[in-house]
């Protein structure tokens, strides 16, 4: 073929409709498994390429999806939780596996998200990671849900929430850990995280440790209870706030990672040893939970599977595809710090 090969003398040869030929090499879903492979084998063959610019001119998409993270407090410059900085290779991966481009920024706490991004084209849709207070955060996303936006969060499936949600089964993993406790013979279980619809991820951990109580003949203690966010400065002043409290504990669980290895700091510094006196198990399984003094058991969310499922659940939104929230699974991890590692 001494021309440049274009898309119907792939549809030829394929003996398909040349729309199929486009739905197929733009990677959207709706095409036969087997009719997609057969062809992107023809089209390597002729040694094809997909005109991006005037695919995207046809569709009015940019093939770009924005990634934007909300500024936590963080020990170093970077604002972003160490969680979502596992879940980034992820995604970018999953854009790149479905031909997108990815734009990375901070979220700008306007009312008018959807002009920087989808409006202008910049981006077809966007994936927001961390949120902060909630209650304040809903106005914005129902903002832009009443503007069109295509979009997908990170948080709790199971709060009210508005738009598209990925989470991982934040009560399933606090019932996990509260009942390993329980099996080890600790009884008096100290909570350290915020539990209220502020924070409905941390208050589905804590719906899960006062489930698993219960079921355990347990009397859940609500004195048992101080409130924290994703800092170790936070799980250190929740752990003092526990010791001066005078109330009776022999283990902690906390909401993050990150409040447990502040608690822990602040055990330490009064003389309590993990896990000796005191069992400790974290929510999050960030790098560092591993190289914690003693390593910190954890429920692990899997952020491989988060950051495909993010993208996957953004691009059928924006194909009109019938997608829905997603609840993905938690998984134990036990180390030293609950005194187990069986």
């Amino acid at each position: 073929m001494q021309r440049k090969p274009t898309s119907f003398d792939i549809a030829q040869l394929a003996g398909v409709s040349q729309p199929t030929v486009s739905r197929a090499l733009r990677g959207e879903l709706g095409v036969n498994p087997a009719t997609r492979l057969r062809i992107e084998s023809i089209a390597r063959q002729l040694n094809y390429r997909v005109d991006k610019a005037a695919s995207n001119l046809r569709t009015r998409h940019s093939q770009t999806l924005a990634l934007l993270f909300f500024e936590d407090p963080t020990a170093d410059d970077s604002l972003i939780n160490p969680f979502f900085h596992s879940m980034l290779g992820s995604i970018i991966r999953a854009c790149a596996e479905h031909d997108h481009d990815l734009l990375i920024s901070f979220q700008q706490l306007s009312s008018d998200w959807h002009n920087d991004y989808e409006d202008s084209r910049k981006a077809d849709g966007i994936i927001l990671l961390g949120y902060g207070d909630y209650e304040l955060y809903r106005t914005r996303l129902r903002a832009l849900e009443d503007a069109g936006t295509h979009f997908v969060r990170w948080g709790s499936v199971q709060s009210e929430a508005s738009g598209l949600t990925v989470g991982c089964d934040n009560r399933g993993g606090g019932r996990d850990a509260t009942q390993h406790l329980l099996a080890l013979g600790r009884r008096n279980i100290a909570f350290l995280g915020s539990a209220s619809s502020h924070y409905p991820e941390f208050h589905d951990r804590y719906r899960g440790h006062v489930a698993a109580l219960k079921q355990g003949g347990v009397l859940p203690r609500p004195k048992l209870q101080f409130d924290a966010i994703t800092t170790e400065e936070s799980g250190a002043a929740a752990a003092n706030a526990l010791l001066v409290s005078g109330e009776k504990f022999d283990a902690i669980l906390a909401a993050s990672d990150l409040i447990a290895i502040g608690a822990m700091r602040a055990l330490a510094s009064a003389r309590l040893r993990v896990p000796e006196d005191v069992a400790v198990v974290g929510f999050d399984d960030i790098p560092a939970a591993s190289s914690a003094s003693p390593p910190l058991t954890t429920v692990m969310q899997d952020p491989r599977l988060a950051g495909r499922k993010l993208v996957e659940t953004l691009i059928g939104r924006i194909r009109e595809q019938p997608v829905g929230s997603a609840l993905l699974p938690t998984k134990l991890i036990v180390r030293k710090s609950c005194g187990s590692v069986a």
